[in-house]
C-alpha cells in the first residue's frame, strides 16, 4: 500500500500506464509529480487527474544528465521513484534497414535515463524507498524486426538487478508489460492496432490484453511491499506461456 502524504516521482507520467499510475497514487493520498518531456502534454494530464494541490509536473528528458539533475533539485526528499517512459519510435524495422538513431533513442530512453534516474534519483530516496521501472514482453518474446526492443528491456532488467544491489536499502524492480492497450500502439501498428490487440487478446489465457490500470496497480504492489527487490514482476495476461 502507498501511505498517504507520501511523495513520488512518476517519469512518463503524462499518458499511458504513466497517467493511470499517478491517479491511482493520488487516490491513495500521495503527492505525485510527473515528469516528461512535452509540457503542453503534461499540463493535460494535470487538469484530468483533477487533484491540484497533489500533482506537480516538470518538463524534462531524462535521456540528459542535466535535465535529470535540474528534476532532482528542484524536489526535496521522496518515498519512490517509477519510469515507465519509452521512446520506440521507427524503430521495429528489419536489421538490414535499422536506422541507428532510433536504435540510440530506445536505448537512452530504457536503459541510459533509468541510470540517470538512479544515479541523481537515489540521494533523495528515504531508506527503504524504491525505484521501480518498465521492461516489457519483448526481452521475453522477442520478434522479427524488434531487436532492439528486446535489447533493451532485457538490458534494463539487469540494470536493475546490480542498482538493487548497490543502492541497498533503497529496493529497485522492474515491472515486465505485456501488450497493453496505450497510445504507444498508435505509433507501433497505426490504423492496424486494434486488429492487433484483438489478435492478441484471443491468444492470452486471460482474454484480453492488459489496460494502463493494470499495470498500474502492479507498480503499487511493488512500491508498497518492503521485502520486494532486485525482482521482475511479469504482468503480461500469460504471454510468456503461449
Amino acid at each position: 500500500m502507498v501511505s498517504e502524504g507520501e511523495q513520488i516521482v512518476v517519469v512518463g507520467g503524462s499518458s499511458g500506464i504513466g497517467l493511470a499510475l499517478a491517479g491511482r497514487l493520488i487516490g491513495s493520498g500521495a503527492v505525485v509529480t510527473i515528469v516528461g518531456r512535452s509540457a503542453e502534454r503534461l499540463a493535460a494530464a494535470k487538469q484530468k487527474l483533477g487533484a491540484p494541490s497533489a500533482v506537480h509536473v516538470v518538463s524534462a528528458d531524462v535521456t540528459k544528465e542535466d535535465d535529470v539533475q535540474r528534476l532532482f533539485s528542484g524536489i526535496g526528499p521522496l518515498d519512490h521513484i517509477v519510469a515507465t517512459a519509452a521512446d520506440v519510435a521507427g524503430v521495429y524495422q528489419p536489421l538490414v534497414s535499422l536506422d541507428i538513431a532510433a536504435a540510440r533513442r530506445v536505448i537512452d530512453s530504457k536503459v541510459v535515463g533509468p541510470l540517470l534516474l538512479a544515479k541523481h534519483g537515489a540521494p533523495r530516496l528515504a531508506p527503504g524507498g524504491s525505484m521501480t521501472f518498465t521492461s516489457g514482453i519483448a526481452a521475453y518474446r522477442p520478434a522479427p524486426r524488434g531487436s532492439v526492443v528486446a535489447a533493451a528491456n532485457g538490458g534494463l532488467e539487469s540494470l536493475a538487478y546490480a542498482l538493487a544491489l548497490e543502492l541497498a536499502p533503497i529496493r529497485v524492480n522492474v515491472v515486465s508489460p505485456g501488450w497493453v492497450n496505450t497510445p504507444i500502439w498508435d505509433v507501433i501498428a497505426g490504423p492496424a492496432k486494434t486488429e492487433r490487440l484483438e489478435a492478441m487478446a484471443k491468444r492470452l489465457p486471460v482474454g484480453r490484453v492488459g489496460q494502463p490500470s493494470d499495470i498500474a496497480d502492479a507498480i503499487i504492489s511493488l512500491i508498497g511491499n518492503p521485502y520486494i527487490t532486485g525482482t521482475v514482476l511479469h504482468t503480461d495476461g500469460g504471454q510468456r506461456l503461449v
